[in-house]
């Protein structure tokens, strides 16, 4: 029986194991999606248990504390570190094959040197010994210690990017912190708020906004503004893809109806979103940014929880109506309106593999390679058979060589480890084909292949140059 997550967790057979020990352990990691706040980063933030850095906005852990019957008060609520940290310990016994019980050690391993498995009887040696260790770290030294070389935040056009601005001055951060630009609340025009973030986007720009153009247009100064400051990438989220023509006369009737608090058709609302998606992506040619797509989500499900609570505090769920067959028409339409950038796309619903990977392959070409990608396992799906189902779907369908690797989608600076739990499941993978003789055991091409992967093909894709 294998020791319980020793070095050689999730590899069991050699080539897995030299591929991973020998190329992917020492990859730097570029973390291009993360919902880290850069203010912590440029004010260097302290940690006052491991449960702040640990469980403070992480909706994956107060999912699975619900489930198990932990009351919210030791989840989201007013109960001390201590309490809440006991909470999560009683709840890992009983999480089997969940990829948080797997994260969670790979955490309590790497960022602290503790390998006892966490419970309730545990507790409190864990907690004590943790918290000693954190006060030896603040934010950018945990970064370095999981050899962060460049990270991406999430951020919106009207955003000012002041924190990103003093990090670039500070002379001794030597990681690149980028803004990425997420221009949700400016393209969802369905979604409560909008009316109000118009208002907010018009004053940074300095004129009133009436019209789906008017919109665009600003996005497209933001966009420059965020390309002065170095930003490389831009994110959008939409709950399903969307596609319909962009006709002006429709996507100006869901703009006057929603800042006039009516609610738009859905052929309205569609014909918006995609006029104004064509504009920024015929920007991102210009600029030669990354478009990240991600959709297949259904949000704020528990009506009443997120009444009490706000957005992003775990009551999110797949969405089964995709809208994975309007991916080729859009592409299509950014092909066809000013050019295709560099896209990533993601969806939520695992059943979109296979739809995702043989629409991008329409679309690849250009000299670029790899320029269409199908994005990692996300959400709910970066887990064991998750990931290794999205890999499987990509090489069989794709070039999985030129794949842009893992990304940690997280608020928290002890999430580098999810790189490394993609790292081990790549090379496990990688290595069942090569020890089943389906691919050759050269080690030229397996090791120049796993650390692309892992972090040449992003430093490339993106224009990191670190």
């Amino acid at each position: 029986m294998a020791a319980f997550m020793d070095q050689d967790f999730l590899l069991s057979t050699e080539t897995a194991k030299r591929l991973y020990h020998q190329v992917a352990e020492n990859q730097p990691i570029i973390d291009y999606h993360c919902h880290i706040d850069p203010r912590e980063i440029a004010e260097d933030r302290k940690f006052e248990s491991i449960t702040q850095v640990w469980l403070g906005g992480d909706h994956y852990k107060w999912r699975l504390m619900r489930a198990v019957g932990i009351p919210e008060d030791q989840v989201t609520g007013a109960a001390s570190h201590w309490e809440k940290f006991l909470a999560f310990a009683r709840t890992m016994p009983q999480i089997i094959g969940n990829p948080i019980y797997h994260w969670s050690h790979l955490e309590l391993q790497r960022g602290f040197d503790i390998h006892t498995p966490l419970t309730p009887e545990t507790a409190k040696a864990i907690y004590d010994e943790a918290n000693e260790k954190l006060k030896g770290y603040s934010a950018r030294q945990l970064m370095r210690k999981f050899n962060v070389k460049a990270v991406c935040t999430t951020d919106d056009p009207a955003d000012d990017l002041h924190w990103h601005q003093v990090i670039a001055a500070d002379e001794t951060m030597e990681i690149k912190v980028l803004p990425a630009f997420r221009p949700d609340q400016a393209v969802n025009v369905e979604k409560p708020g909008f009316d109000r973030y118009i208002q907010r986007l018009s004053g940074v720009v300095g004129r009133e906004l009436s019209s789906a153009e008017d919109v665009a247009a600003a996005l497209l100064e933001r966009i420059d503004y965020f390309d002065a400051q170095g930003c490389l990438c831009a994110d959008h989220g939409l709950d399903y893809c969307m596609y319909a023509q962009p006709d002006s006369a429709l996507a100006n009737a869901a703009f006057r109806k929603t800042v006039a608090g009516e609610k738009p058709s859905r052929e309205e609302a569609d014909a918006y979103k995609t006029l104004v998606t064509i504009a920024c992506a015929r920007k991102y040619v210009q600029v030669n940014w990354v478009m990240q797509i991600h959709f297949g989500c259904l949000r704020n499900n528990n009506k009443p929880a997120v009444a009490a609570m706000g957005p992003d505090h775990g009551h999110d769920a797949v969405n089964s109506q995709s809208g994975v067959e309007n991916l080729a028409p859009l592409l299509n339409a950014f092909l066809e309106n000013g050019g295709l950038p560099k896209v990533i796309v993601y969806s939520l619903n695992p059943a979109d593999n296979t739809a995702i990977d043989s629409i991008i392959s329409c679309f690849q070409g250009g000299g670029v390679p790899g320029k269409l990608q199908h994005g990692s396992a996300w959400w709910f799906n970066d887990n064991l058979p998750g990931m290794r189902a999205h890999l499987t779907d990509l090489a069989c369908n794709g070039v999985l060589s030129r794949f842009v690797g893992m990304l940690t989608d997280s608020r928290s600076f002890l999430s580098y480890t999810r790189h490394e739990y993609f790292r081990r499941i790549l090379c496990q993978l990688i290595g069942q084909w090569v020890e089943s003789g389906q691919y050759p055991e050269d080690e030229k091409y397996l090791n120049q292949m796993v650390a692309d992967i892992c972090f040449g093909n992003t430093n490339e894709f993106f224009r990191f140059h670190v």
